[in-house]
């Protein structure tokens, strides 16, 4: 559920727009569904999820046909690409019964008959395993469904397939290459095949900028929905943890996992979003998650920049004087559309780097072995320490490209009455959530805003991701706060984001503000 980068003096694990795949089609037209299209056209031309939902209920096409149409387009489309570990085989089935659903007169949503592919270490109740990509977990078929994954299946989402990911959400090592797993291979970028999908919900990122499904779940512990979105050319919703249920999840930390939305536009974004969030009694996090959710896509307007006060996070730009110049053009937007523009040069927490890596090890080892004790029996490896071994005893296959240095780290630490892990926990939450709270009182700014990332790297097996410089996504995902990615430009063809941050609970605003921004830039 996060990305892996190196810093300077601690290799630490932490856990993009407007480019569109090579020969890919204009997307997101509201034209282009001004007239009757096939399925097939549909989706191929991104015709938004309220505009596919229109035809759907105009009768143009059929959730069958739709669902159809995106089983041939990963099985055309998903061979080089690798984006897509399994396809349900129920998917036609819940398509039909979708479609005599709409025929009684039911309706279930704005997500009813809209395929969504699931990041394959979100567990349903189809016949297809929930792997983390690793062959340790080949048998996991649990037949249940993540309390996130029935919220959509009630909302009338068509569950497409699983989705391929870093390995166990790239939590294994330090040197890994995103988007790799033993299960389903390398995930390409669809804007250049030779780059990388980022991490850890790689596939996820993937299949959708392909056009291969219109909506995704990806998970996220720090950057692993947002920097996939950002660097495939797409919209990423981290929420705050707590918003969207992580039961049946294959955790990381209970402090920072979440599930969240990926999609062509903020809209589409929103409407899944609504759908996704709500409290799980089996989940303590999410208590007040029904107090705080709306829906996401009421009173979203291309006027909500104006006069809204924006923090400009200058410390995040970078060295890359390209993606700086995109940034640049992306707050020139902002401005035109009426924001006002408050430039803040210092974002830092001194001793964060070090904190999150000793709280994700030690909740990596509690929280795994928790997940593992409820697998079926077929599964082998019950605990970390298991794993640990699969992985030594199947190492020509598990480990080719890179180690498992973090497992073996996490495994030698303590519980988590272990007065360390107590230490770093408060400040990795804590002194974060402080600063982002402080950044917006102290400068008088209702969203804060920088570069999500650069652009995606060359896929480097022996040396490992190759992370360009600073990113947004550490301080949201250590206080748990909301992160919103936005396509904002591109760097020679590859896509990069804008990112968007706000304090607790404030999705219906980032929303808001990113919809405006995505607007303007059109």
């Amino acid at each position: 559920m996060f990305v892996t980068r190196l810093l300077p003096v601690l290799a630490l694990v932490l856990l993009a727009a407007c480019g569109r795949p090579e020969g890919g089609p204009a997307r997101g037209s509201s034209s282009a569904a001004a007239t009757t299209l096939s399925a097939a056209d549909a989706l191929a031309k991104g015709v938004p999820v309220a505009e596919l939902q229109a035809a759907l209920q105009r009768g143009d096409f059929t959730a069958a046909q739709l669902t159809q149409a995106a089983l041939d387009a990963i099985k055309a489309g998903d061979g080089e690409l690798h984006s897509v570990i399994v396809v349900n085989p129920d998917a036609l089935a819940q398509a039909r019964a979708i479609d005599e659903a709409r025929k009684a007169g039911k309706s279930l949503g704005p997500l009813m008959g809209i395929p969504v592919l699931i990041k394959d270490n979100v567990e349903t109740s189809d016949n297809m395993a929930t792997t983390a990509g690793s062959l340790a977990l080949k048998d996991n078929i649990t037949r249940r469904d993540a309390p996130v994954v029935a919220r959509l299946r009630a909302g009338g989402a068509i569950i497409l397939g699983k989705t391929n990911l870093s390995e166990w959400a790239n939590i294994r090592s330090t040197r890994s290459m995103s988007g790799w797993s033993a299960v389903g291979g390398l995930v390409a970028n669809p804007h250049d095949k030779a780059r990388t999908a980022c991490g850890s919900s790689s596939g996820s990122g993937a299949a959708v900028a392909a056009d291969f499904a219109p909506l995704a779940v990806g998970t996220e512990t720090d950057g692993s929905v947002t920097c996939p979105a950002s660097m495939n050319g797409l919209v990423g919703l981290k929420p705050t943890v707590g918003l969207v249920s992580r039961t049946h999840v294959v955790p990381i930390s209970h402090s920072q996992d979440t599930p969240g939305p990926m999609g062509r536009s903020v809209s589409d974004v929103a409407a899944m979003m609504t759908v996704m969030a709500g409290s799980d009694p089996a989940d303590v996090a999410t208590m007040e998650a029904d107090k705080f959710r709306s829906d996401y896509a009421a009173g979203l307007s291309k006027d909500y920049l104006k006069g809204l006060r924006v923090g400009v996070l200058r410390d995040r730009i970078g060295s890359d004087p390209k993606t700086a110049a995109v940034f640049e053009a992306a707050l020139k937007t902002l401005t035109d559309a009426g924001a006002v523009l408050v430039d803040i040069k210092e974002s830092q927490v001194p001793g964060l780097d070090e904190a999150e890596w000793t709280v994700l090890q030690y909740e990596l080892k509690a929280d795994l072995n928790t997940y593992l004790a409820t697998t079926p029996a077929v599964v082998k490896t019950r605990t970390l320490a298991d794993v640990i071994a699969f992985n030594k005893a199947n190492a020509e296959k598990e480990m080719p490209f890179f180690g498992q240095e973090f497992f073996e780290q996490a495994q030698a630490r303590g519980d988590l009455r272990t007065r360390e892990y107590v230490l770093a926990s408060v400040k990795a939450k804590t002194s974060s959530a402080l600063k982002l709270d402080g950044l917006l009182k102290t400068n008088n700014v209702t969203v804060l805003v920088a570069p999500t990332y650069g652009p995606a790297w060359m896929s480097d097996p022996i040396w490992g991701d190759q992370y360009p410089g600073p990113s947004a996504t550490q301080l949201p995902a250590t206080s748990g706060y909301p992160h919103l990615t936005v396509p904002m430009g591109d760097v020679q063809g590859l896509p990069v984001g804008l990112s968007f941050i706000g304090p607790k609970w404030s999705e219906a605003t980032l929303l808001k503000a990113g919809y405006a921004f995505e607007k303007a830039r059109k």
